[in-house]
C-alpha cells in the first residue's frame, strides 16, 4: 500500500460549495471505484472566517483542497487523478510516507459528515542549508513534540514527501495535516499558543530553525473522512 496526497485547485468559475457537495459525493464515489482506500478530502470551504488569519500562508491561500488516499500501487493511479482534475484547474500529487504521532482520541461522527474543528493543512520544502539528517531529524526530533507543547491540537498526521509525482509540482518535503477541536482555536492566535507569549517566540524560533518561513504553504480546511 502506498499513500498519496493531493493539493487541488478548483475551476475558477465554479463555487467553492458546488465544488465541495460533487467531491462528497460524486467525485468521491468516482475515487473510491477507482481503487483509493482510506480517502480523507480536506475541503477549503472556511471563506470569511479564515480571512485575515496569520496562519494562512502562501500558496495555501489558492488551495481548494488537499486529499489522502491509499492506493495498492502508485502505478494505479490514473483513473483517480483523471477523476480528481475533471472539475480542477490544476492538481499536484505526492508520494508520501504517513505517520501520526497524535490522533484524535475518540471519533464519533459518521462519514462523509464535516469533521468537528479544522485542519491546519501545511506544505514545506526542504531548506538547502540543511541535510537530509538534519531537517528531518529536527522536524520528527523537535519540533513535533514541541507543537503537542505549545499548540491546541487534537491530531497530527504527519506525511514526509518520497518524491512529487507531477509535473511542476512545488518541491515540497513535508505535508502535515494538524487538528485543532475548534475553528477559534486556530483563529485566536492567543488560544493557538495556549495563552502564553513565550510559546509565540518559542514556536517562531523552532520554525526557523529548520524551514524558511516565506516558502511555507499553509490554510485551515473542513475535514471529510470519506471511508
Amino acid at each position: 500500500m502506498e499513500k498519496l496526497v493531493y493539493l487541488c485547485w478548483k475551476r475558477p468559475e465554479l463555487p467553492i460549495e458546488a465544488f465541495r457537495e460533487h467531491w462528497l459525493g460524486h467525485t468521491a464515489d468516482a475515487v473510491l471505484a477507482s481503487g483509493a482506500r482510506g480517502l480523507t478530502i480536506n475541503v477549503a470551504d472556511l471563506g470569511e472566517r479564515i480571512a485575515g488569519c496569520p496562519l494562512v500562508l502562501g500558496a495555501g491561500a489558492s488551495w481548494s483542497a488537499c486529499v489522502s488516499l491509499w492506493l495498492d500501487s502508485l502505478d494505479l493511479r490514473a483513473p483517480v487523478e483523471a477523476k480528481l482534475a475533471a472539475d480542477c484547474e490544476r492538481v499536484t500529487a505526492y508520494l508520501v510516507t504517513e505517520s501520526v504521532p497524535q490522533r484524535w482520541a475518540a471519533r464519533d461522527w459518521p462519514d462523509r459528515t464535516r469533521s468537528p474543528g479544522a485542519t491546519l493543512v501545511t506544505a514545506f520544502p526542504k531548506p538547502e542549508r540543511l541535510s537530509d539528517e538534519q531537517f528531518y531529524g529536527h522536524w520528527h526530533g523537535s519540533h513535533t513534540p514541541l507543537s503537542f507543547e505549545i499548540h491546541p491540537f487534537r491530531q497530527y498526521i504527519r506525511n514526509a514527501v518520497a518524491r512529487p509525482l507531477t509535473a511542476a509540482a512545488p518541491p515540497y518535503r513535508g505535508i502535515v495535516e494538524e487538528r485543532v477541536a475548534e475553528l477559534e482555536d486556530a483563529l485566536d492566535m492567543r488560544r493557538f499558543f495556549r495563552g502564553s507569549t513565550a510559546n509565540i517566540q518559542k514556536g517562531m524560533a523552532d520554525v526557523d530553525s529548520f524551514l524558511d518561513r516565506d516558502q511555507i504553504a499553509a490554510t485551515l480546511m473542513s475535514e471529510y473522512i470519506i471511508s
